[in-house]
């Protein structure tokens, strides 16, 4: 039998794809993801953390998630929009905020598991590189609450804000292993990390800075950038202070909630019909028809 050589045209492709859907369309980086969640074989179904961290245009996603066959579950999530709790209302993307995040999600697992006040973490940031240790719990060692980073596609280039989550977690009083190269302030050179630049980040110093060059250079382009920091008289010099008071209410109490949320909860129905009001009807044929005999005639100006 002769040799025919195998034709890839649409059909071979509809056929033959790719094993995941989520790399096929370059979701997901499954090299990363098989060493984040596969574990030894003598770990006797011991499930592996990982702390996932996303961006998104308007909003920081923290989860702490552990890998089933099943799938994945969440074991416990934290936003970045929640931190208007906290009294940060403003910059809820930056790297500060990020840092928000990251202590939020540790301070919630650790009062989930009840370890809260065995491992505080590091309660006044100075920008140091330190790494949760081990610490006695009722008379016993007891190891810290470990996971480990899960970056997605974002970029891992020094000072990304993903790891201004990580060091938030961190300081919370979680065990993510990771070393200071990646924090801003790391010098490649002298292999040194500047715990002046790191802390500065983490109270939004690099923000105050833009914000009074910016008062000084364009006084149009900076009330126009900062109306909402303006109109909260939130001025470059009291950034520091409202992230000090949002880092210690977060510690004093992780699972806060909105005064409007404390009231009484809507019934399934009540969401059902809170849904509808976001959906459009379906229109039949003779409807959609009439619609555009309509526009048509809007748009002539026939009567």
């Amino acid at each position: 039998m002769p040799f025919t050589k195998q034709t890839k045209n649409s059909s071979y492709f509809s056929r033959y794809q790719v094993k995941y859907k989520r790399r096929r369309a370059g979701k997901t980086d499954y090299y990363a993801r098989k060493r984040l969640t596969t574990q030894a074989k003598n770990k006797y179904n011991a499930p592996k953390y990982r702390l996932v961290v996303r961006f998104t245009n308007k909003d920081i996603i923290c989860q702490i998630i552990k890998s089933e066959i099943v799938g994945d579950k969440v074991f416990v999530a934290a936003y970045a929009h929640e931190l208007k709790r906290y009294g940060v209302s403003h910059g809820l993307t930056n790297w500060a905020a990020a840092y928000c995040t990251g202590l939020l999600i540790a301070r919630r697992a650790l009062s989930k598991l009840e370890l809260d006040e065995s491992f505080t973490g590091v309660e006044e940031p100075d920008g140091e590189y330190k790494l949760t240790e081990a610490a006695e719990v009722d008379g016993e060692e007891r190891r810290p609450f470990k996971c480990f980073l899960d970056v997605g596609l974002t970029r891992t280039s020094t000072g990304a804000r993903v790891f201004g989550a990580m060091k938030g977690a961190s300081d919370g009083g979680l065990y993510v292993p990771h070393s200071e190269k990646r924090f801003p302030g790391y010098d490649m050179e002298s292999k040194e990390l500047d715990a002046e630049t790191l802390r500065k980040y983490i109270f939004a110093g690099h923000v105050a800075e833009y914000m009074e060059t910016l008062a000084d250079d364009d006084e149009e382009r900076y009330k126009s950038q900062f109306s909402g920091y303006i109109d909260d008289e939130i001025e470059a010099d009291g950034l520091e202070e409202l992230y000090a008071e949002a880092h210690s209410q977060i510690r004093e109490d992780p699972w806060k909630k909105d005064e409007d949320e404390e009231g009484e909860k809507k019934t399934k129905e009540e969401w059902k019909e809170e849904s509808k009001k976001h959906r459009t009807k379906k229109m039949s044929y003779d409807e959609k028809r009439q619609r555009v005999q309509e526009k048509i005639k809007a748009m002539t100006g026939e009567s």
